[in-house]
C-alpha cells in the first residue's frame, strides 16, 4: 500500500491532537432504516475529536465495523466506520483523502482556541447541554428507554432515542413530566409542564 493509498484509511496515531469538546450532531447507521427504507438520523454529541477518529455520544449504538455518515457541527460531514463500541456510543474512524484530513485538522484547531469561549444565546430561554447527556423517558404505557439529552432549558429539553413517541405524547424525563411538542432529524423536542429551576434541573434528569 502507498502512503498515499494509507491517506483514505484510518490509523490510529497517538501524535494526533485530540480535543475534548461537546458539540452537536446526527447520524446514520446503514443497518437502521424506517418504514419506508430511508436510513434513520440519530443524534449525538461529539465528546472526543482527531484528524482521524470522533468519539460520539448516543443513545442507539451500533457494532464493530458498522459504516456512518455523521454530520457535526463545526466540523461538517465525517464518514468511516465504528472502530470502538463504548458504553453508551462510539468511536468511528475518519476516511478521508490528505487534503481532507488536512482541512479537517484546520477545523479542530478552531475548536481548541475557541471551544470555551462563552458564546451569546439570543433564544428566550438559554438552551444548554447537560453535564451528564443521558437520561431515560418513561412512555404513557410505563415503558423506559435510555435517551441522549441534546440541549434543555427550563422550559423543555430536545432528545434523542431510539423510537420517537409522536407528536401530543405525555412522557417523563428523568423526573421531569413533558409533553412532545415536534419532531427533528435526528430526535424529538419536549416541553415541559413546568417550568425548572435552573439550579436543580440537571438532577431531574436522572431517573432515580
Amino acid at each position: 500500500m502507498s502512503a498515499d493509498d494509507d491517506d483514505v484509511v484510518w490509523v490510529d496515531r497517538r501524535e494526533d491532537v485530540r480535543v475534548i469538546v461537546s458539540i452537536a450532531g446526527i447520524f446514520s447507521l446503514a443497518d437502521r432504516r424506517d418504514m419506508q427504507g430511508e436510513r434513520r438520523v440519530f443524534s449525538c454529541q461529539a465528546v472526543n475529536v482527531s484528524p482521524r477518529a470522533v468519539a460520539l455520544a448516543s443513545a442507539v449504538n451500533g457494532k464493530l465495523g458498522d459504516r456512518i455518515i455523521a454530520d457535526i457541527e463545526h466540523l461538517g460531514k465525517l464518514e468511516g466506520p465504528i472502530i470502538r463500541v463504548l458504553e453508551r456510543g462510539f468511536v468511528m474512524g475518519i476516511v478521508a483523502t490528505a487534503q481532507e484530513r488536512e482541512k479537517l485538522a484546520a477545523k479542530i484547531e478552531w475548536l481548541q482556541k475557541f471551544k470555551d469561549h462563552d458564546q451569546s444565546d439570543q433564544r428566550a430561554e438559554r438552551r444548554f447541554a447537560p453535564t451528564n447527556p443521558y437520561s431515560q423517558i418513561m412512555l404513557p404505557d410505563g415503558s423506559t428507554q435510555t435517551c441522549l439529552v441534546v440541549d434543555l432549558s427550563v422550559s423543555g429539553a430536545a432528545l434523542s432515542a431510539a423510537a420517537v413517541p409522536e407528536v401530543g405524547t405525555v412522557l417523563a424525563v428523568g423526573k421531569i413530566v413533558g409533553r412532545v411538542v415536534r419532531h427533528f432529524e435526528g430526535g424529538f423536542a419536549v416541553q415541559f409542564v413546568e417550568r425548572q429551576s435552573p439550579d436543580e434541573i440537571e438532577k431531574k434528569l436522572v431517573p432515580k
